[in-house]
């Protein structure tokens, strides 16, 4: 029997606590009602006897305390809710038992933002996580050491694994119920709990914020100015001019601001404009290209889809809900 500690953080959101102590549990009663004896051994493990959650509307009461929960096979972190460095700061206690149950053998797997405390551990530095979209610019500033993965849903490097954003991380649980229980329960789950098995990008649901969190006065005007000039074919070589700066060095000094490339920015902010655009409009894709400085629509196509994992009518036809007026 696997045995799984669920982790009971202070500040933690309670779904994700409650989901994989279900799905673990329902794979139970999949193998009860094969004739079948339990896989999982499933435990909220705490620092206290209660928790209280969502501003105290819940209360959680871990099956263990950490010094009584003995040596698991899985570490669950749930996601955290909140200020993150806060949140880290008030389950500090939970951090050596984490490293310790690791080194002596245990896997551990961290929801959404619950990657936030796996990295205070130390454990994934120089390691692949994955995490809410909207949270890797603070993840980086936070935690240098740690390579963090723009857009993945799912990562697993020596025994860790982490998740990308919000709903996402039952794709995770999956992922760890194939690797536990095989295959076919892994599928057996997910038509259980209607998740799609075979999706491993949150990119159609990110949305490009900028990036403006940096002191370069330089690299701003150069944001805004890419931002102005939306349906422009703008060039690297045109951005420095008008900067009066090296093109060598802009873009060092560009890639160190945002963590893009000059390049990989113009096509970032121009691919969310178009976003907008068959969210909110009945614009065809012509129009949107060309709103969006394009020409060629198989390099608008190709991406459109590199940034977002959809074709644009994919993007279109699963995002814009307005209703066509019926004919006649």
């Amino acid at each position: 029997m696997k045995k799984i500690a669920i982790l009971v953080p202070e500040s933690s959101v309670l779904q994700a606590i409650a989901d994989p102590q279900y799905c673990f549990s329902a794979v139970n009663q999949f193998y009860k009602e094969a004739g079948k004896e339990p896989l999982f051994q499933v435990e909220l493990v705490g620092v206290k006897s209660e928790v209280q959650l969502g501003n105290g509307h819940f209360s959680v009461h871990p099956d263990k305390l950490l010094p009584e929960a003995g040596q698991p096979d899985l570490i669950i972190i749930p996601a955290l809710f909140g200020d993150m460095e806060k949140a880290i700061a008030a389950n500090r206690e939970m951090i050596p038992w984490i490293i310790d149950q690791y080194n002596d053998g245990a896997e551990v797997a961290s929801l959404c933002v619950g990657a936030f405390l796996l990295a205070s551990t130390g454990l994934l530095n120089g390691k692949k996580c994955s995490t809410h979209w909207g949270f890797t610019g603070l993840f980086r500033e936070l935690f240098p050491m740690v390579d963090v993965q723009d857009g993945l849903i799912v990562t697993e490097e020596n025994g860790i694994y982490s998740s990308g954003g919000a709903n996402s991380y039952w794709n995770l649980l999956l992922h760890l119920v194939e690797k536990f229980a095989g295959r076919e329960m892994a599928i057996l789950t997910s038509k259980y709990f209607a998740i799609d098995i075979g999706r491993n990008s949150q990119s159609p649901f990110a949305m490009f914020k900028g990036q403006k969190k940096h002191d370069d006065d330089l690299v701003r005007r150069a944001q805004n100015y890419i931002e102005q000039n939306i349906d422009g074919r703008i060039t690297v070589d045109e951005l420095a001019d008008k900067l009066s700066v090296g093109r060598r060095s802009f873009e060092r000094r560009f890639k160190r601001a945002t963590n893009n490339s000059v390049l990989e920015y113009i096509q970032r902010v121009k691919m969310e404009v178009a976003k907008r655009n068959f969210e909110t409009s009945r614009k065809n894709i012509g129009e949107v290209m060309f709103e969006v400085g394009y020409t060629d629509s198989k390099a608008f196509r190709n991406t459109f889809r590199k940034i977002t994992g959809l074709t644009p009518v994919e993007y279109r036809n699963r995002y814009n809900k307005m209703v066509v007026p019926a004919e006649g």
